[in-house]
């Protein structure tokens, strides 16, 4: 009992520093260098279409005030839309698994919404909601909402038959199967899914900032406004931050996965 109480801090410290050997991070580095180099000789040779490292670099110094205040909307929309279309979602989800008819009836409008481009319904919203955020909240809640239905769906019905059978004899009530067994067997599924939709969140808003008029800040308007006086240096700028916010999303969704579904087998076999 006493050495495994000694050894257990001593693996714990070992996984914590884990990250500091080269075999976690030099290969990044060494990519991230690759794409650099890349870059600047495409800058180089084709200045038309990729400015420069440093150019990017010094106009996201010179207005940081300006890239962050647009950051700070359009992620926000990100968010309020990621957290719309996900709990829409998650509601359908319980019901075509539970119901037969419910299912027949949902998915195929569901797979209709996939399928239809929201860039051409963004005018109709504008017009139904005004210039405010309910446009670009539900557009970007549109793009988040099919993965997150289909992934949840397919992991509230994924239980494994003894189990539901186990607790058929226990005469559990479909509520309880449902918070029980359901629910719980169906999160590896629902990460899965926002691992897709987090990142994805932050294209849903700029697709809507761009489709939506009216739109006054944010980073897609930023790329707009750009692009429309040939400032490539500013258009990537937009682009570089938008791809951090999306790295730090899916960062987010990863740690939150490690966090809750350490219990779970997937969890188990990663260690």
């Amino acid at each position: 009992m006493t050495l495994a109480l000694v050894a257990k801090p001593r693996a714990t410290s070992k996984r914590t520093f884990a990250f500091l050997h080269p075999a976690k991070w030099l290969p990044l580095v060494l990519m991230l260098a690759v794409l650099g180099a890349l870059w600047q000789w495409g800058a180089g040779s084709m200045p038309y279409l990729l400015p420069p490292l440093g150019d990017i670099g010094q106009t996201l110094a010179q207005d940081a005030g300006y890239y962050l205040e647009n950051a700070l909307v359009t992620l926000r929309e990100a968010l309020g839309g990621l957290a719309i279309g996900t709990a829409v979602a998650f509601v359908l989800a319980v019901v075509v698994s539970e119901f037969t008819l419910a299912r027949r009836a949902i998915m195929p409008v569901a797979v209709i919404l996939n399928v239809t481009p929201l860039v051409a319904i963004a005018p109709a919203l504008v017009v139904a909601f005004g210039f405010g955020a309910a446009p670009k909240l539900i557009v970007t809640g549109l793009i988040c909402f099919f993965p997150v239905l289909i992934n949840m769906s397919m992991g509230l019905r994924a239980v494994p038959l003894p189990v539901l059978q186990v607790y058929q004899t226990m005469h559990a009530s479909r509520l309880e199967t449902l918070w029980y067994i359901r629910v719980p067997s169906s999160l590896p599924y629902l990460f899965a899914a926002l691992r897709i939709v987090f990142p994805l969140s932050v294209v849903g808003a700029v697709v809507a900032e761009l489709s939506a008029a009216g739109s006054s800040k944010g980073l897609g308007t930023a790329i707009s406004l750009a692009s429309s006086m040939n400032r490539l240096a500013a258009v990537y700028a937009s682009i570089a931050i938008l791809a951090v916010l999306g790295s730090l999303l899916l960062l987010v969704v990863t740690l939150l996965e490690r966090r809750l579904l350490h219990w779970h087998e997937t969890r188990a076999g990663a260690k």
